[in-house]
């Protein structure tokens, strides 16, 4: 299987709990930032305007697809997404505040697969926001940290909540994140892997801080939801 090749970065941004789109800070030259599709909350009326349909064709062998982040608060959700996007990584990372908006290009085979990314906030007080953004969604990821087996079973639980509200058809990923923490493991890859066959999920530990499996892992979900 070919490796990914990054296409291009688009601009990020920040939506807060109030629906308000601003500009985020990940945007960095030399990539060419594009405009975003939405301002503010009168030119779209709701989250699920974004994407209307999991997988949309914009071209020959072009496609987009919308892809949401979730999982507990400092399980490296923003991280994986940063590291993606960018190549960067950040000791201290600020909580993500309602939801942060991403795209990227991949090259997929004889395919290009670009991705409308929603990285969602872990904490509890946004967990009602959260259908909005996995709603219509082609695929998602489900973070949790190696070191906190409290993590790894909130992560089940949102498994669960895809399992009865989101897309049947969805790409789902269990990553377990923060692997370069071995010292500090918790969760053992026999457990989250068992767990991810019995529940018909794509696995793959990572580790956001040494770009670990990162890329492979954005990959991967491009890969399977350009042959859906």
């Amino acid at each position: 299987m070919p490796r990914p090749f990054l296409l291009d970065l688009h601009s990020s941004f920040l939506l807060d709990s109030s629906f308000r789109l601003r500009p985020g800070l990940l945007s960095v030259p030399p990539f060419r930032a594009i405009p975003a599709r939405i301002q503010n909350r009168k030119d779209f009326g709701s989250v699920e305007a974004l994407s209307e349909s999991p997988m949309a064709t914009i071209g020959r062998n072009n496609l987009s697809a919308k892809l949401v982040l979730l999982g507990d608060m400092g399980a490296g959700k923003s991280s994986l997404v940063l590291r993606f996007v960018k190549g960067q990584f950040l000791e201290f990372q600020e909580s993500t505040i309602g939801a942060a908006f991403f795209s990227q290009t991949l090259a997929v085979s004889d395919a290009t697969v670009k991705f409308e990314i929603w990285d969602t906030a872990g904490q509890e007080r946004y967990h009602s926001l959260a259908p909005m953004y996995y709603r219509g969604a082609a695929a998602a990821i489900i973070v949790y940290d190696i070191t906190s087996t409290d993590s790894f079973e909130r992560a089940k639980k949102w498994v669960l909540e895809l399992q009865k509200q989101g897309n049947p058809n969805m790409v789902t990923a269990l990553a377990g994140n923060k692997c370069d923490l071995e010292d500090k493991r918790k969760v053992t890859t026999e457990e989250a892997r068992t767990y991810a066959e019995e529940n018909g999920l794509f696995f793959m530990e990572t580790s956001a801080k040494t770009a670990i499996n990162v890329n492979d892992l954005f990959y991967e979900i491009g890969f399977s939801s350009s042959m859906r």
